[in-house]
């Protein structure tokens, strides 16, 4: 299923892996786990933000999936979401 995880990360955290070089491998290594087909990094909320857009085949990966982002002491939300092919096809299953 079509997912998209939006991990608001907390700052001081963030900035401490920024100076010692750790957090971009951080990030990267949750790249290539995840194998988003979208990804996008910029201020929301206040803090710097991630949201990827990924394929979950299972809720057993969960933990897999969000553990990272919770070490980086981020807020993190999960959630699933439908491209415009998959939101034709769901509205049109609404006619009759």
């Amino acid at each position: 299923m079509r997912m998209m995880l939006k991990a608001q990360l907390d700052t001081p955290t963030a900035t401490k892996g920024i100076q010692d070089g750790s957090l971009p491998s951080q990030l990267q290594s949750v790249l290539e786990t995840l194998k988003p087909e979208a990804a996008y990094f910029g201020p929301g909320g206040g803090a710097r933000t991630c949201y990827l857009v990924f394929d979950m085949a299972d809720p057993s990966q969960l933990p897999k999936i969000s553990e990272p982002f919770f070490a980086l002491n981020a807020n993190v939300e999960i959630f699933p979401v439908m491209d415009q092919t998959d939101l034709q096809k769901g509205l049109s299953s609404l006619t009759g």
